[in-house]
Parts: C-alpha cells; sequence; structure tokens
C-alpha cells in the first residue's frame, strides 16, 4: 500500500476539521451509510479517492442571490 492512497478513521476526522469524528464514522460503518472503506484484518482505510467522491455527492450548490444581480442579470 502507497502511503497518500488511503486515510485512517482518524485521519479522516481531521480533514474534516473534527466535523466528522471518529465514533461517527464507526456508527456509519455499521450501518452503512458515509463514504466508502476497505476493511483488511482489523485496520479500516478510507480511499482518497472515495472521499473526493463522496464530497462531491454531498456539495451542496447555492443560486445566486438575487442582491448580486442587477435588472438585466448581470452581476453588479
Amino acid at each position: 500500500m502507497t502511503d497518500g492512497k488511503f486515510l485512517t478513521a482518524e485521519e479522516v476526522s481531521e480533514r474534516y476539521r473534527g466535523g466528522v469524528s471518529v465514533g461517527t464514522l464507526r456508527n456509519w460503518r455499521a450501518m452503512k451509510i458515509g463514504p466508502s472503506f476497505v476493511k483488511i484484518g482489523k485496520a479500516v482505510l478510507y480511499p482518497i479517492v472515495e472521499l473526493e467522491a463522496w464530497d462531491e455527492t454531498n456539495k451542496i450548490r447555492c443560486r445566486a442571490s438575487r442582491r448580486l444581480t442587477g435588472s438585466d442579470g448581470d452581476q453588479v
């Protein structure tokens, strides 16, 4: 296994700045939700490619605020 391709649960928690705890990741694994992971023996690893795909599926797209557009639709 090459360093940098996988993250541990602790590293995933750090990646999301503590917004997702190691305990939450453990619960998600048990419920089969959250980012995909690989389990080898007792080791639980999260492929970075899968985390990036999970980020993309959870991305919230915002509409432009009406305050930012002029009467003809051009941005002010």
